[in-house]
């Protein structure tokens, strides 16, 4: 189960970077979605992409908030 934590962190710190490329591309006047010029071609794609990210971030806060953060324990 810890690979699936490290997993969804990797997919949530992922997806905050794409989101913040997002902002900046607004105003930039550029388009700087990396998930978008990666796999655009192909929407389910980029929608079973956007999907795993956001299931990836209810999974890290809900092993934050429950205490079974396993990165978190010392």
């Amino acid at each position: 189960m810890k690979i699936v934590g490290i997993i969804a962190v990797i997919l949530t710190v992922v997806g905050a970077l794409n989101w913040g490329l997002v902002g900046l591309g607004m105003f930039l006047n550029y388009n700087l979605n990396l998930v978008n010029l990666l796999v655009g071609a192909w929407p389910t794609l980029e929608a079973v992409v956007y999907l795993l990210v956001g299931l990836s971030a209810i999974l890290v806060a809900w092993a934050h908030l429950s205490g079974k953060c396993g990165m978190c324990e010392k």
